[in-house]
């Protein structure tokens, strides 16, 4: 089994205090190594997860890192898979443990998403991230490319911006309760409608913000994990998938394949179903793209229903994003899988904010993550200890 025995986040904000994002994986790594009571000594790996070299203009970023963080004569890769780049991370770690390559693991996710560049360059940059000769060079940007494919799926299931407004209204409350949040907001219908429009049918706080942070987790071979570390939840599925990077070469356009696929990986491989996770840390770049993966992941079959009956609140059947996902919590692109693992990790071992923590936590978790428009998709199944 393998055991996550360290999770952290630092705050997911705009930085305005001079800092760097290896301050920020430093904070995040001492947090996550203190919680493993492992030592430097103990990690045989580091595995990076980051975007993109622009954000940083740091080359070769796992070396640096790994000397900064005093892993020096450790092993480092580093992972990249646009918004996926920290599950991505995640799931390198899995594997090489498994493999039996390293026993501990210590993997950190970052960027400096708002701080280092205008929101102008963050937004063309990202354009990037789909093709970059047919969309990023001429100029079709993510929130279009998203807007395109989430007027399709609302079609299909007879949603309207009533729908967006509730998944916005839900996920900027629940980062309300976070302490470390970027956008805990108790924002209204009328607001959101009054907010200026982006493309059709997202307005501006329908989307995730840019955001600056890190994430860290020591990720452990279970014999390894210390007896006083015995609640550690452990992870016990992942999955990965792809689809085509156009848009336009897409069967379905409303539907994220890859994250269908991706799920049904992850559940195989952890002898589980859909129907068994009871927490979910969802990707939410865009408040359309929150529904499409309720529905790309199997834990809805009525999303309109499902919304109505509030079966992903924080008190519902299944909570989803009790961080506050990508729209409430924060979107530093290559901290989001990790982060979003950690919280999960920390939900399960009852460890989270007093002000997020269910009372009684669920036996299995589910961190989501994908990128560019769902072209690359990630999952990890966690569970409790002593879930069966």
């Amino acid at each position: 089994m393998v055991t996550i025995t360290g999770a952290a986040l630092t705050d997911y904000n705009r930085r305005k205090d001079g800092s760097s994002f290896r301050d920020w994986v430093h904070d995040a790594f001492q947090d996550a190594l203190k919680m493993s009571t492992l030592d430097r000594s103990d990690i045989d790996l580091l595995v990076v997860s980051s975007e993109s070299d622009f954000f940083t203009l740091q080359l070769n970023p796992s070396a640096v890192l790994a000397s900064d963080l005093g892993l020096v004569g450790t092993a480092t890769i580093r992972a990249e898979g646009g918004g996926a780049s920290g599950q991505i991370a995640v799931h390198a770690a899995v594997n090489a443990i498994r493999a039996g390559q390293a026993r501990h693991v210590a993997v950190v996710g970052y960027d400096p998403s708002a701080s280092n560049l205008s929101s102008e360059k963050i937004k063309e940059l990202y354009g990037f991230s789909f093709d970059a000769w047919t969309d990023g060079m001429t100029g079709a940007s993510s929130t279009v490319l998203y807007a395109l494919s989430a007027q399709q799926f609302m079609a299909e299931h007879s949603l309207t911006d009533r729908h967006l407004a509730a998944v916005t209204i839900a996920n900027r409350k629940n980062a309300f309760a976070n302490l470390k949040a970027h956008l805990g907001l108790l924002h209204t219908e009328q607001e959101i409608d009054a907010s200026p429009m982006i493309a059709n049918p997202y307005r501006r706080l329908h989307c995730s913000p840019l955001s600056d942070g890190a994430a860290a987790l020591i990720i452990s071979e279970s014999s390894a994990v210390p007896s006083y570390r015995a609640t550690a939840p452990w992870i016990k599925g992942i999955g990965g998938a792809s689809d085509h990077v156009r848009l336009g070469a897409r069967q379905i356009k409303g539907q994220f394949s890859a994250k269908t696929i991706a799920m049904a990986r992850a559940c195989s491989d952890a002898d589980l179903t859909p129907k068994d996770i009871g927490l979910v840390e969802l990707y939410d770049a865009y408040a359309g793209a929150h529904l499409q993966g309720l529905a790309a992941l199997g834990l809805s079959e009525n999303i309109a229903k499902d919304i109505a009956e509030n079966t992903f609140g924080a008190n519902g059947r299944i909570p989803v994003n009790l961080s506050g996902g990508l729209m409430g919590q924060g979107a530093p692109a290559g901290a989001i899988g990790v982060g979003q693992t950690a919280g999960c990790a920390l939900f399960l071992e009852g460890r989270h904010w007093s002000t997020l923590q269910p009372q009684s936590p669920p036996p299995y978790a589910l961190a989501d993550t994908h990128g560019g428009l769902c072209t690359t998709a990630a999952i990890t199944i966690l569970a409790r200890r002593d879930a069966p």
